[in-house]
């Protein structure tokens, strides 16, 4: 017979009043839960507080190693043994993994949907219930729109983590499937961004009363990294409410490397938050991701357009990414394209929309085809491999 397996919440996010108020509200809500908390505030150290408690108050505090710098190997070996025996040993009828602040929730919820302590699989053990973001909206435009670094707020996670609070508030938002908000919130702009950044998302006031609801409602982990992986996430479509506005720029022909790297100065921190992909003239065959928060870019190789490798090997890519080729194919182009949103407060849509569109070839460029691409000046080969 199968074993039942036992739900866990994940609930993470920058802000730490709110996060702990959603602990706090799913644990009073809940039956038999226990809370499981990896504290870093000494990651620099190379130490995790661990910190267990249930409704009679905290069990198990412990000092333990940061293995590897990697605080998803503490989780790994530290919090998911115990989660395992909970499920075994059926004392709790819920667990509720509350992450550190800057803790990027994606990793954590892969390790403890996915992983192995003892021999046993915790796929078999643990079912991922919800994963919940604590975000306090009048503060977001704020947070995303200045570059300071985890590190200077006691917010790391490692002692190598050179993150943004941008950049890990981003990702805290776009991941989840509830974003839990203070009941007061009343900044229509900080609303309105969450709904842009993430439209799928369930918005729930905590302390309503539908939070339990929300987070316990189911979560895919497949699905949720899909979502996130930028050679095939869907990106938010385009809005405006509150001030707050997404464009969605989407072309087929080439940029060209040098003037789209000169334009980066104007590009980046023209938006609280930008994502997507893209390609370079010069390297026709490379999928590019975008990710923008905090005026800091990343570039990230996402692997090859499907267009640019041999039918016989399709089958070896993911099907979601090989239905997202097929669906959009060009005569020209195969499945190459820009696709890049831009969400602020503010937005210069128009503004943003030329300077991407004056980074495209030209049509003379364009003619002289991929041998006259792989030509043109680079200044993205500080970023990137050196073109071949």
């Amino acid at each position: 017979m199968e074993a039942v397996r036992l739900p866990v919440v994940v609930v993470g996010g920058l802000h730490a009043d709110e996060r702990r108020d959603a602990v706090r509200e799913l644990a009073e809500a809940a039956v038999d839960a226990v809370i499981l908390r990896h504290d870093l505030r000494d990651a620099a150290r190379g130490l995790v507080h661990r910190e267990l408690r249930d409704g009679r108050g905290a069990f198990d505090r412990a000092e333990v190693p940061l293995p590897n710098d990697c605080p998803c190997c503490a989780l790994r070996e530290d919090l998911l043994p115990r989660l395992l025996d909970f499920a075994e040993n059926g004392r709790y009828g819920l667990a509720i993994v509350e992450l550190w602040g800057g803790s990027d929730p994606h990793p954590a919820v892969e390790v403890i949907a996915g992983g192995e302590a003892d021999g046993r699989c915790a796929a078999d053990l643990l079912e991922i219930a919800g994963v919940v973001t604590a975000v306090d909206p009048d503060r977001l435009l704020g947070e995303l729109s200045v570059p300071d670094e985890l590190v200077e707020h006691g917010e790391h996670t490692a002692r190598q983590d050179r993150r943004t609070r941008a950049e890990a508030l981003a990702h805290q938002v776009e991941y989840a499937t509830t974003l839990a908000v203070p009941r007061a919130t009343a900044h229509a702009p900080g609303l309105a961004l969450l709904r842009q950044l993430h439209p799928t998302a369930r918005i729930v006031r905590l302390g309503s009363g539908a939070l339990t609801r929300a987070a316990l409602g189911g979560f895919d982990v497949p699905a949720a990294r899909d979502r996130v992986n930028p050679a095939i996430a869907l990106l938010p479509q385009e809005g405006d409410e509150a001030g707050v506005a997404t464009l969605v720029w989407e072309r087929r022909r080439p940029l060209h490397p040098d003037r789209l790297h000169r334009a980066l100065d104007l590009l980046v921190p023209a938006a609280q938050r930008s994502r997507g992909r893209f390609w370079l003239a010069n390297r026709p065959a490379l999928m590019l991701g975008w990710d923008a928060a905090g005026a800091n870019l990343a570039v990230e190789e996402c692997g090859p357009w499907l267009g640019s490798v041999p039918d016989a090997v399709w089958d070896l890519y993911p099907p979601a990414r090989r239905a997202a080729a097929a669906l959009d194919w060009h005569p020209v182009h195969a499945d190459r394209v820009q696709q890049l949103s831009f969400t602020a407060h503010g937005l210069d849509v128009d503004g943003i929309t030329e300077l991407l569109d004056s980074c495209l070839l030209t049509d003379a460029e364009l003619a002289a085809g991929e041998p006259g691409w792989k030509a043109l000046p680079d200044g993205f080969q500080d970023l990137l491999d050196p073109v071949c």
